[in-house]
């Protein structure tokens, strides 16, 4: 079997030089705006924001990553930054014990991972995260925002969209599909705040419909980010993330070993094409020493 490896190895090695591609590179020009060190960068959106937020904190940017946890859908971005203009604390109203068995108070603006054991400790929690992201949010001047998917739930009893169920009943809630049109006028919303918006559509599958509709999903969340960078091209840019996964990373090697979320090698090469894209000259010079810096202090190896 190692023959057999190594045969296929030389075979691929010797097509390489003979000019053929193994793989569809995505090409894109170069941000319009670009990132700066002098920027302060709020990050929200989905599992694949919280990846490319981090590494940008170990490098050496300003930056907040989704004060309310995890976010999946346009409305619950929309409604994380609504809350964060108008820093509306909240209430003991708001909190809801989860479900599965759990003793847990969060609330359905909040991922899980933010419940607390008491609605006491749970209200203290969120309302000191969302004066501090408040603060940040009323200087800050990027937003990144990565997108997972177009199908949403509304709380029945409460008429709210959710940006997480909290693993109570499936019949407390309705779900359905945000259309183009709506998902265009909460896109619209997030690019009058007068910041300079990165959107990106995250890599990692939502298979609950099946691969087609996980398909219609991303696409329609990519036709709403189209029409509004299209009409705000001084302002919104979109980077590619999705489509790196889809083509230039088409192969089981780069997913997790549930074979939908990317693995940390995909996530690294994307978060890296993200940088080449985003980053100036100077910039990039400065990130590459911080990016030494953060290595050592982990003792990752230097390729």
């Amino acid at each position: 079997q190692l023959w057999c490896q190594l045969f296929v190895f030389l075979q691929n090695v010797d097509k390489w030089k003979n000019g053929m591609k193994l793989n569809t590179p995505v090409d894109f020009p170069q941000s319009r705006f670009g990132l700066s060190y002098e920027d302060r960068i709020m990050v929200l959106g989905s599992c694949f924001a919280a990846c490319a937020g981090q590494n940008l904190a170990e490098r050496g940017f300003d930056v907040l990553v989704n004060p309310f946890g995890t976010l999946y859908n346009p409305a619950s971005v929309a409604s994380c930054i609504e809350r964060l203009e108008n820093g509306e604390h909240f209430t003991p109203e708001d909190c809801v014990q989860l479900g599965a068995g759990s003793t847990k108070v969060g609330s359905f603006h909040h991922h899980t991972l933010a419940a607390k054991d008491s609605v006491e400790e749970f209200l203290q929690s969120a309302n000191i995260a969302l004066d501090r992201a408040r603060e940040f949010w009323d200087s800050c001047n990027v937003i990144i925002v990565t997108l997972g998917t177009s199908w949403c739930y509304r709380h029945r009893e409460r008429d709210i969209i959710v940006a997480n169920c909290l693993k109570r009943n499936a019949c407390e809630f309705e779900r359905f599909f945000l259309g183009r049109e709506r998902t265009v006028e909460l896109l619209e919303a997030m690019v009058s705040k007068g910041r300079k918006v990165v959107f990106t559509v995250s890599p990692i599958r939502h298979l609950a419909d099946g691969a087609h509709g996980n398909n219609l999903s991303k696409a329609n969340l990519l036709l709403g980010i189209d029409e509004v960078v299209s009409g705000h091209p001084d302002v919104a840019e979109y980077f590619p993330a999705y489509e790196i996964m889809m083509d230039e990373l088409r192969d089981y090697r780069f997913y997790a070993e549930d074979m939908i979320h990317p693995s940390a090698q995909a996530e690294n090469y994307i978060f890296e094409r993200f940088i080449d894209w985003a980053l100036s000259p100077s910039e990039q010079e400065k990130y590459r020493l911080n990016d030494k810096a953060f290595r050592r202090s982990r003792h990752i190896p230097m390729l």
